[in-house]
C-alpha cells in the first residue's frame, strides 16, 4: 500500500509527538529488493521517501524513540535479509539531491546526490579531485559512511565539514576530527546520520577532468560486471594486496550458491544471476572468505553491510 503526497502521521509513526503533516511518500510492506542494487531483500514495515530536507526533519521528529531505523541511498553496499526490515526505512535517493557552490573551491552535496553526479558537478565548476566518484554506484551519504574510494582516490580527504541529523530531527555540524576515518571505514557518533557534506577541491582543467571520468568509466565497464545486479566490490582490499586476485587464485570465479555467483569477469563481485536470495549471497560471501583464509591465510573484510536476520 502506498500513501503519497500530504498525509497525517498515524499508528506507530507519529506516536512520539502529535500527528504532523508530512509531504513525503510512505509505503507499507515495501519489498526492499526494489531498492537495492543486488535486487534482493524482504519487505520493510514502512519505507519513507521525504519530500525535502524540512520534511525529513519533521518525519524524524514524529518517530517513536524505539523505532528501528535504516537509511537507504542507492542500496549498493547493503545486503538486506530475505525477512526484510521490521521498522522504518528512509530512502534519500531522489530527494536529498541539492548541490551548490558555497565558496571558491568549496561545494556542498546533500546525502541523496549520486556519486556520479557529484563528480560531474565538480568538473563543471573547474574543480578536480573527486573524479573517482563517477565509478562508485552509490550516493554521497553512503560515500561518507564508508569513505568510498576507487582508483587511488577516497572521499574523506576532501571533506571540510559535514552536517548530521539524529532521530529527533536535530542537525549538527561536525568536522573531520569528530570521526574515526579509515580504509572503507568510518565511525560516526551513535544515533546520527549524514545529511550533507561540504568538500574542498583544487582548481583544474575541466576538459581534462571530464576525460579522466570517461576513461575511468570505460575501464570500469571493461573490467567489472556493470550490467548485472551486484553491490560493487564485496571485500576490502587487504594491505598490499587485492581481494580479487586472492579469490581468483582460489579458483572461485564462477562458483554459484543458488542464484548467487562469483563473477567470471571480476572475482571481487558477486552477482545475482536472476533468482538469488539474500541467503544465497550471504552463504557465498562466507564461503569465499573462508576459502581465501584457508588457502592464503588472509581474512578478507567485507565492504557490504548485512541488515536484518540471517539464518544461514
Amino acid at each position: 500500500m502506498i500513501d503519497q503526497t500530504t498525509h497525517q502521521a498515524e499508528g506507530r509513526i507519529g506516536a512520539a509527538h502529535p500527528p504532523t503533516a508530512l509531504r513525503g511518500e510512505l509505503r507499507r510492506d515495501e519489498p526492499l529488493a526494489r531498492h537495492t542494487t543486488w535486487r534482493v531483500g524482504g519487505p520493510a514495515a514502512r519505507l519513507y521517501r521525504p519530500a525535502d530536507r524540512a520534511d525529513l526533519l519533521a518525519f524524524l521528529g514524529s518517530l517513536p524513540a524505539d523505532e528501528p531505523l535504516l537509511w537507504l541511498g542507492l542500496g549498493s553496499n547493503l545486503l538486506i535479509a530475505d525477512t526484510g526490515w521490521p521498522g522504518t526505512v528512509i530512502e534519500t535517493q531522489g530527494c536529498l539531491t541539492d548541490m551548490a557552490v558555497v565558496a571558491p573551491g568549496r561545494l556542498r552535496f546533500e546525502a541523496g546526490v549520486s556519486c556520479a553526479k557529484a563528480a560531474r558537478f565538480a568538473t563543471r565548476q573547474g574543480l578536480v579531485g573527486i573524479e573517482f566518484l563517477a565509478g562508485i554506484p552509490g550516493t554521497m551519504g553512503g560515500a561518507l559512511a564508508m569513505n568510498a574510494g576507487a582508483w587511488g582516490g577516497e572521499t574523506w580527504p576532501h571533506v571540510a565539514l559535514v552536517r548530521t541529523v539524529d532521530r529527533a530531527g536535530s542537525v549538527r555540524e561536525r568536522g573531520p576530527q569528530d570521526f574515526e576515518v579509515g580504509y572503507r571505514h568510518v565511525v560516526i557518533p551513535p544515533g546520527e546520520w549524514f545529511l550533507e557534506a561540504e568538500m574542498t577541491l583544487e582548481s583544474g582543467d575541466t576538459e581534462a577532468a571530464q576525460a579522466r571520468i570517461k576513461a575511468l568509466l570505460e575501464r570500469r565497464a571493461a573490467t567489472q560486471p556493470t550490467g548485472l545486479p551486484s553491490c560493487g566490490s564485496v571485500f576490502r582490499n587487504p594491505p598490499d594486496g587485492h581481494a580479487a586476485r586472492l579469490i581468483e587464485a582460489c579458483g572461485l570465479k564462477g562458483l554459484r550458491f543458488g542464484g548467487a555467483e562469483v563473477s567470471p569477469k571480476h572475482a571481487n563481485f558477486i552477482i545475482n544471476t536472476g533468482n538469488a536470495s539474500a541467503r544465497d549471497i550471504a552463504r557465498l560471501i562466507d564461503h569465499v572468505q573462508a576459502e581465501v583464509e584457508r588457502r592464503h591465510g588472509v581474512r578478507l573484510i567485507p565492504e557490504v553491510r548485512r541488515v536484518g536476520d540471517f539464518q544461514l
